[in-house]
């Protein structure tokens, strides 16, 4: 009976998962510039990656598998945002623009940011 409690949960979180996963390349599909697209994938897909992952190490049923499945849950949680906003700001730097549905642009322009 326990064995089956786990599977339905495990079944629950990965299709949660997955549903994560498919909403972060619709994003990467229909959003219209960089800036947006990348919040897509990085939050997104790392909800749902993290999510698949963590349900693979409950299926194991194996302590060690497990927890080597919740540090990779933990590292990918804490850098795949970071990264994704480093990447972000180095495109901004380089020049590319927003696209004309955004609202505003908080980071100054790389013409205005040498003149300061």
């Amino acid at each position: 009976m326990a064995l089956q409690i786990i599977a339905y949960v495990v079944a629950l979180i990965m299709v949660v998962g997955a549903c994560f996963s498919v909403l972060a390349a619709v994003g990467l599909v229909r959003f219209p510039d960089l800036y947006t697209r990348m919040h897509a994938a990085s939050k997104a897909g790392t909800v749902g990656s993290g999510l698949l992952l963590f349900a693979a190490g409950l299926h194991s049923l194996d302590a060690a598998v497990f927890v080597r499945a919740l540090a990779g849950f933990v590292f990918f949680v804490l850098t795949a945002p970071i990264s994704a906003h480093l990447l972000a700001k180095a495109a901004h730097q380089a020049g590319y623009r927003m696209s004309k549905r955004s609202v505003i642009d908080q980071l100054p322009h790389k013409e205005e940011a040498r003149r300061h």
